[in-house]
């Protein structure tokens, strides 16, 4: 239930900062197109247009004032001026038949990018906290008949792979569950009491994907050298410890395996099995410890 609200209120805060973001935006694009003036430009402006005004007129042209001059000193009449006419009245144009200025551009740019950042946080942040789908990597994933799956592993010479997982399965012997209780945690000996050894397929030293060894029966790391019992003890190699485990349990007779639970490998010189290499190594030989 609480990632459930921490969702919620990661979806609330990106809808608050998109909307302050386009409140921003539309304040911004109305403070480029109005702005301010001060009060002696008013007034400079008030007595420009009222000067421009008396000077506005539709009188007689140049031509028209210098024939009726000549005409005057010649004795004839002047030629009739006409009243002058009241300047027209400015109508501000219609702001959308002019383009964005640069500025609003640019505003609306900065704005957009934003937006389209916070939207991709976001929906990392609730991808990441989102539950995992039931099925894959991450989740709970049921492996079928404990009784089938030890069958596999003899089948499989001593080592069973399931890609869904990405884990190794291996006999665990009882004889060996004395020691486990020492060593293990409750939800890895779940399956180690039903006969099951369930490791993570990634090697603790540096993340390499750990092979089987048919010949050694062990696992031996192809990148570094290190190497570990059936039970994924460490047996030598850079490693820091043993490889690392899944929560386990045992439901109705099948071995369910929590993905998302990942728990520590055993210290390095944790030997429960007592198992030491039935032949050749794979990788070739590394410090024992």
């Amino acid at each position: 239930m609480s990632g459930i609200f921490i969702v919620i209120a990661v979806v609330v805060l990106v809808v608050l900062a998109a909307v302050a973001l386009l409140g921003a935006a539309r304040r911004r694009d109305a403070d480029a197109a109005t702005g301010s003036l001060s009060r002696e430009s008013v007034k400079r402006d008030a007595a420009a247009r009222k000067a421009s005004a008396e000077m506005v007129t539709t009188g007689p042209s140049g031509r028209e004032v210098e024939a009726s001059v000549a005409l005057e000193r010649r004795g004839g009449a002047a030629i009739d001026k006409v009243a002058p006419a009241s300047p027209a009245v400015f109508v501000p144009p219609d702001p959308e038949t002019f383009d964005v200025t640069r500025r609003q551009f640019l505003n609306r740019g900065i704005v957009a990018m934003m937006g389209l950042s916070i939207a991709a946080f976001g929906t990392a942040i609730i991808g990441f906290l989102w539950p995992s789908g039931g099925g894959g990597f991450g989740s709970k994933i049921n492996l079928g008949k404990v009784t089938d799956l030890a069958a596999d592993v003899s089948k499989g010479n001593g080592f069973l792979y399931k890609p869904e997982g990405r884990l190794w399965i291996t006999n665990y012997p009882s004889s060996a569950l004395a020691k486990a209780e020492q060593v293990y945690a409750p939800a890895v000996l779940n399956s180690m009491k039903a006969g099951l050894a369930v490791m993570y397929q990634k090697c603790p030293h540096l993340g390499c994907r750990v092979p089987s060894c048919a010949s050694s029966q062990w696992f031996e790391c192809p990148c570094h050298g290190s190497q570990y019992n059936q039970a994924g003890e460490k047996k030598g190699g850079p490693a820091p410890r043993g490889m690392d485990r899944f929560g386990t349990e045992v439901t109705g007779g099948n071995l369910i395996v929590n993905t998302g639970q990942v728990i520590q490998g055993p210290a390095i010189g944790t030997n429960t099995t007592g198992q030491e290499a039935e032949g050749p190594h794979c990788i070739g030989a590394a410090t024992h410890h």
